[in-house]
């Protein structure tokens, strides 16, 4: 499970490190060299707060990571679509669809989460490459799952707003291009799945509505009638199964 909290927290704990070591006590400076130990004090201590600061800007990054750089998006959208459809109200309400949504998507993302610890992570833990290059190779794989769910039209879109170099491999596409062709993408499948779930339901409406209208029954609002006709029909389905089985087949 070490590896779920890693692309988020590699900034964050860039800064733990040396805000930790500021909290240590300071050795005396040999009796000829007082004035050098006062500037390290004071060195130490003025860094701290500033640390701080970076580390609180850093957290506040993780919600826009979780949804630009995951299948968070696609799944949160195609849950609302779902319960619309249903004509269910809050039912269920966002806090539900949000954890589902959230736990689907580390479970989705734990093969690049994966590789992601054992490429960057363990080995900066280990000293053997700095801080930078685990950034960079913990970009990597993040960077192959978002380029595999893009669109070559969205990218392609972004890439000529840039005014930058056409790119000639995968490789040298740049991240800032890449991110928002990876979430337009997403939101462009989500709508067309949230589209076909529709499509059940708006057959259900359209028949209890016809029904209603010919028993000359006019202040009846066929919600109330079709609402549990939609919900029957969703349950012997087994529509949970379904829907989050099919996401996360599309999406592994």
């Amino acid at each position: 499970m070490k590896a779920i909290f890693l692309p988020a927290f590699f900034s964050i704990i860039l800064f733990l490190t040396p805000l930790a070591a500021s909290g240590q006590p300071v050795a005396p400076e040999p009796p000829e060299k007082p004035a050098a130990t006062v500037d390290l004090n004071k060195a130490a201590n003025s860094s701290t707060p500033l640390q701080i600061v970076v580390l609180l800007t850093l957290l506040s990054f993780i919600p826009a990571l979780l949804i630009s750089m995951t299948c968070f998006t696609r799944l949160i959208v195609v849950f609302h679509f779902l319960r619309q459809a249903l004509g269910t109200q809050e039912t269920p309400n966002n806090q539900v669809l949000l954890g589902l949504a959230l736990f689907i998507t580390l479970f989705v993302m734990s093969p690049t989460l994966s590789e992601i610890y054992n490429t960057a992570y363990l080995p900066m833990s280990e000293g053997t490459i700095s801080q930078s290059e685990a950034l960079e190779k913990g970009l990597v794989p993040l960077r192959a799952y978002m380029l595999k769910h893009t669109r070559e039209k969205d990218l392609a879109l972004f890439i000529r707003l840039s005014k930058g170099p056409r790119p000639n491999s995968a490789e040298e596409v740049p991240t800032s291009a890449l991110v928002p062709a990876f979430m337009i993408s997403e939101l462009k499948t989500a709508f067309q799945i949230g589209f076909v779930l529709f499509l059940p339901f708006l057959i259900i409406d359209l028949a209890v509505s016809s029904v209603l209208l010919s028993m000359g029954m006019m202040q009846l609002p066929p919600v109330v009638v079709s609402m549990p006709l939609k919900v029957l029909l969703f349950v012997m389905v087994d529509g949970w199964y379904l829907i989050v089985g099919s996401l996360v087949r599309s999406l592994m």
